[in-house]
C-alpha cells in the first residue's frame, strides 16, 4: 500500500440521484472512469536509509513504478518529466534522489554538500511540500522556503545554509539570479532543479518560463554545477516536447502512471432553459446551479469542492450555498480564491484538510495552489478553459480505494453546450497540446537584458536562448539598453532589468482599500482593473459587497465603502484593431484566411448598473484611458457580395459578424491550450486595412501565445465546431449557450444568429481542406 486509508465516501449514484431530484432532464450525460489498478515497483538500492526508513514509517511500503522510473532516471543525471494523474505520489519520484543526496552530502566538507531548488507557481504549494519534507523528519535535510515573504532576517540564513529551497519563478527571477554572487555557494552545489505544475507555464507564462530556466542554466554554469532538471505534471499532452521546450534540452518523459485509483462517475450537467416575463429564454445561471449542487452535497455530508472560473462567481456560489445549507452548518461553506490575504488562506487550507469545511468554493488557485486530495466530490461551475485544467480539478476528488463523484455544470456559453451534448469532445480524447513559444520577441528581448546584467552575454550564450537571440540583442544594443564589447554584451545602466519585468505579465496588481480605515481588502490583477473596479463598480469580497468609490491608476489603489446597493455594474467598451503584418494567408476562393501582427486597442467607456432580475437601470460614462495591445491573430475576409448571396444582407452583416465571432471565442478552447478569456475578438462590416468585412481572433498578451495560431492551424474544424454549436441551440434568436458573450463590451448588440450560421456556411463552403491553413 501507499498512503493512508480513508473513511468509505459515498456512492456516487446515490449521491447524483439526490441532487438530481425531480429534474432529471438536468442530467445530460453520465460517464464512467474506470478504476486502475496499482503496479508496484522496488526501492532502489541506492535510496538512502535514514529517508527509507522515515518513507516506510510513515505507511509507503513500496514505490508505484513511476516513482521508481522517475528516480532512477533523475539520479542517473538525466533530465526528466513526470505527468502521471493527480494525486498519484509523483514527488516521490524526485524526492528519493534529491533528498538521499542532499543527505549524503551533509557530511562534506565544506558543510553545505548537495543543494536542491524546488519551483512551484504559487507559494502554497511551495509551503505544502516544505509540510511534507518536514514530516519525514531527516536531520542533514535542512528546508526552507524563499519567497516575498520571507522575513529579511531570515533570507541571509537560508543562502547561507539551507540545502533544500523552495521558491517560485517569480523571486528567482527577481531575486536569485540578479543577486546570485550572494547564492554562490548554493549555486555551486545545485544538483537538482524540480519544476512542479509544469502544465501552467503555457503561453506567454510559458515563454517566460522558459527564459528564466535557460537564465538559471547559464547562472549555475557559471559556478560550475549542472544540475538535473526534474519537471511534474499531472496534464499535458506531449510531456516530452513541452518540458524540452521550457528547459531547450532534451527531456526523457515518464508517461505509465503506476498508481491506482478508484473509478470516478463523471456527469454532464446542464441547468434548465427558461423562458422570463418578456418571453426570452435564458438558462438558469450556472452560478446559482453549482451553489445548489454544493449546498446538496454539504447536506449529505460530502466534502466538496466547486471550482468557478472567476473570483465574483465564487463569492456567490459560497454564498448561495450558505443560504440553503442548515443554520449550523454555515460555518461549514467558504470560498477560496485570489486577492485573499495570506493568512486567509492558510486558514482555510487547514480547515479543509481538517475536515472542518465541507464545501468550498474555488478559483483554480486551489488547483495549483495547495495539495489538496482525496475530496468526495467535485463540482465545475463552466468549461474551466482546457480539458487539462477539467482533469487536473476533476482528480481532486477521490478518496483511497473510494469511488468518487465530478459534475461539470455548463454555462451559458457555446463550448459549454457544445460538450454537454458532445461527450466525445471530454471523454474520447486526449488533451490539447500546450503551447509555448520560447522565441516570442517581447517575452525574450527583455530577459536578454535581464541575463546580460546578471552576466555578460557572450557567444556561446547564443545558442542557449535560441536563433532570435542574436537579433534581439543587436535591437537591444540599438536602443541603448545594452552595450556591444569584444567579450559581449553588457548590461549599461544604473537600474536592473528584472525590476521592470513582471513573468505573469499583470503589472502591479491594484489594492482595494476601505476608505474609512485605510484596511487592504484584496487586490485585482492591473489587467482587469478598468473593468472590475473602476469607480462606481459593486465588488465582491468574501462574500461581502463593497462599492468602488474612486480608482487611482497611478497609484494602483482602488477605494471601496462597504455595503449593497441593490445592483450589480457590467462594464462597457470599445475595441478596434489595426493589421500590422501578415505572415501567412490562405486564399478561399473570394475569401482569404491571415494570420500575422495585429495592434488591438481596447478602451472601458462605460458602466451599467443592472437590478438582480437583470432590468438596466442606467448606463454611467467613465474617463480611462485606452489600452493598446501588440499581438498576434487569425482573422478572415468576406465579400459583401457573396455574404448577399448567402443570405446575409449588407444591413445585416454586423449583426452575424458579431455573433460568429462571439461563438468562434468560445469554441477555440476546444482547439488550443487557451481559455476564453485568454482570448479577444473584433468583427466589423467594413475594416479600412482589409476593405471588406472581417472578423478578428487575438491573443490577449502582449506578442501573442499561440492560440490565434493553433486556431489558424485548425481553422476548418474549429469553425465547423462554432457552425454547430450555434445550429443546434434550441433558442430562437441567440442566447448564452451560443452567440452571447459574458465579456462582450458592446452589451451583445448587435447580434444574428440566423445570420451567423448563414456567414459560417459561406466560409465552410470555400474553405479547402488540404490546404496548410485550413486544416
Amino acid at each position: 500500500m501507499n498512503g493512508e486509508s480513508a473513511p468509505a465516501g459515498p456512492v456516487p449514484e446515490d449521491l447524483l440521484r439526490t441532487l438530481v431530484g425531480d429534474h432529471p432532464e438536468r442530467l445530460v450525460h453520465v460517464h464512467e472512469v474506470p478504476a486502475r489498478r496499482a503496479v508496484l515497483g522496488a526501492w532502489p538500492e541506492w535510496v538512502d536509509p535514514t529517508l527509507l526508513g522515515s518513507l516506510l514509517a510513515s505507511g509507503i511500503e513500496a514505490p508505484w513504478s513511476h516513482q521508481v522510473e522517475v528516480a532512477q532516471a533523475a539520479h542517473a543525471g538525466h533530465h526528466v518529466v513526470v505527468s502521471t494523474g493527480t494525486a498519484s505520489g509523483k514527488s516521490l519520484g524526485y524526492h528519493l534522489p534529491m533528498l538521499s543526496d542532499i543527505i549524503a552530502g551533509a557530511t562534506a566538507p565544506n558543510g553545505r554538500g548537495a543543494t536542491a531548488l524546488y519551483l512551484s507557481p504559487t507559494k502554497a504549494l511551495a509551503a505544502d511540500q516544505l509540510s511534507r519534507i518536514d514530516r519525514l523528519a531527516l536531520p542533514a535535510v535542512r528546508p526552507a522556503t524563499y519567497d516575498g515573504d520571507t522575513p529579511t532576517d531570515e533570507r541571509r540564513w537560508i543562502r547561507d545554509h539551507a540545502n533544500l529551497v523552495l521558491t517560485n519563478p517569480d523571486l528567482l527571477h527577481h531575486s536569485l539570479l540578479p543577486g546570485h554572487e550572494r547564492w554562490s555557494s548554493f549555486l555551486r552545489a545545485l544538483r537538482y532543479v524540480v519544476v512542479d505544475e509544469c502544465h501552467v507555464y503555457k503561453g506567454v507564462f510559458g515563454a517566460h518560463m522558459a527564459a528564466v530556466l535557460r537564465r538559471l542554466r547559464r547562472v549555475a554554469a557559471r559556478y560550475r554545477s549542472e544540475p538535473t532538471f526534474v519537471f511534474a505534471s499531472a496534464t499535458v499532452a506531449d510531456p516530452e516536447e513541452h518540458a524540452s521546450r521550457l528547459l531547450g534540452m532534451p527531456v526523457t518523459p515518464v508517461t505509465r502512471d503506476g498508481s491506482p485509483r478508484a473509478s470516478m462517475t463523471f456527469a454532464l450537467w446542464e441547468p434548465p432553459l427558461l423562458v422570463d416575463e418578456t418571453g426570452q429564454p435564458s438558462r438558469v445561471s450556472t452560478i446559482t446551479e453549482t451553489g445548489e449542487l454544493l449546498a446538496g452535497c454539504v447536506r449529505e455530508h460530502v466534502q466538496t469542492v466547486a471550482f468557478a472560473r472567476s473570483r465574483a462567481g465564487v463569492e456567490v456560489v459560497a454564498r448561495i450555498a450558505k443560504e440553503r445549507v442548515p443554520v449550523t452548518d454555515e460555518h461549514r461553506v467558504a470560498a477560496y480564491r485570489g486577492g485573499y490575504l495570506p493568512e486567509e488562506r492558510r486558514e482555510l487550507e487547514r480547515s479543509l484538510r481538517a475536515k472542518e469545511l465541507l464545501g468550498l468554493a474555488a478559483t483554480n488557485a486551489l488547483e495549483l495552489g495547495v495539495d489538496v486530495s482525496g475530496l468526495d466530490a467535485v463540482l465545475l461551475a463552466g468549461w474551466p478553459g482546457t480539458l487539462s485544467s477539467l482533469w487536473q480539478q476533476a482528480g481532486r476528488a477521490g478518496r483511497s480505494g473510494e469511488r468518487s463523484l465530478a459534475v461539470l455544470v455548463a454555462s451559458d456559453d457555446p463550448l459549454d453546450t457544445f460538450v454537454v451534448h458532445h461527450p466525445e469532445a471530454i471523454f474520447g480524447r486526449g488533451i490539447e497540446a500546450t503551447v509555448v513559444d520560447p522565441d516570442n520577441p517581447h517575452v525574450l528581448g527583455p530577459h536578454l537584458a535581464a541575463a546580460a546584467a546578471e552576466l555578460p552575454v557572450t557567444e556561446a550564450d547564443v545558442e542557449i536562448f535560441g536563433p532570435q537571440t542574436r537579433v534581439l540583442l543587436d535591437a537591444l544594443v540599438a536602443r541603448g539598453i545594452l552595450k556591444k564589447r569584444p567579450r559581449g554584451w553588457f548590461w549599461g545602466r544604473e537600474d536592473r532589468p528584472a525590476d521592470h519585468l513582471s513573468l505573469r505579465g499583470a503589472g502591479e496588481p491594484v489594492r482595494i482599500i476601505e476608505t474609512r480605515t485605510g484596511r487592504v481588502v484584496g487586490t485585482v490583477d492591473d489587467s482587469s482593473a478598468h473593468s472590475q473596479v473602476h469607480t462606481g463598480a459593486v465588488h465582491l469580497h468574501q462574500g461581502q459587497t463593497w462599492v468602488i468609490t474612486e480608482l487611482d491608476l497611478d497609484d494602483h489603489a482602488a477605494f471601496a465603502v462597504r455595503g449593497d446597493p441593490g445592483w450589480t455594474t457590467q462594464a462597457q467598451s470599445v475595441s478596434d484593431f489595426q493589421i500590422v503584418h501578415e505572415t501567412e494567408h490562405e486564399e478561399w476562393g473570394p475569401l482569404r484566411c491571415s494570420f500575422g501582427h495585429v495592434t488591438v486597442r481596447h478602451q472601458v467607456t462605460s458602466f451599467l448598473r443592472r437590478l438582480p432580475g437583470g432590468e438596466v437601470l442606467g448606463e454611467h460614462p467613465l474617463d480611462l484611458p485606452p489600452r493598446s495591445l501588440a499581438t498576434k491573430a487569425v482573422w478572415w475576409t468576406m465579400p459583401v457580395e457573396d455574404l448577399t448571396a448567402a443570405g446575409v444582407a449588407e444591413d445585416g452583416i454586423p449583426g452575424a459578424a458579431h455573433a460568429a465571432e462571439h461563438a468562434a471565442i468560445g469554441m477555440l478552447p476546444l482547439f488550443a491550450t487557451a481559455d476564453r478569456w485568454d482570448i479577444g475578438g473584433v468583427s466589423t462590416a467594413l475594416h479600412p486595412d482589409t476593405g471588406l468585412p472581417t472578423i478578428l481572433i487575438y491573443d490577449g498578451h502582449p506578442g501573442g501565445a499561440g492560440f490565434a495560431e493553433r486556431g489558424y492551424r485548425r481553422i476548418r474544424p474549429w469553425l465547423s465546431a462554432t457552425r454547430d454549436a450555434i445550429d443546434s441551440c434550441e433558442c430562437p434568436e441567440g442566447c448564452p449557450s451560443c452567440i452571447q458573450s459574458p465579456k462582450c463590451g458592446n452589451g451583445n448588440e448587435p447580434l444574428d444568429k440566423r445570420g451567423a450560421v448563414a456567414l459560417l456556411d459561406l466560409v465552410l463552403r470555400h474553405a479547402d481542406p488540404g490546404a496548410g491553413g485550413a486544416q
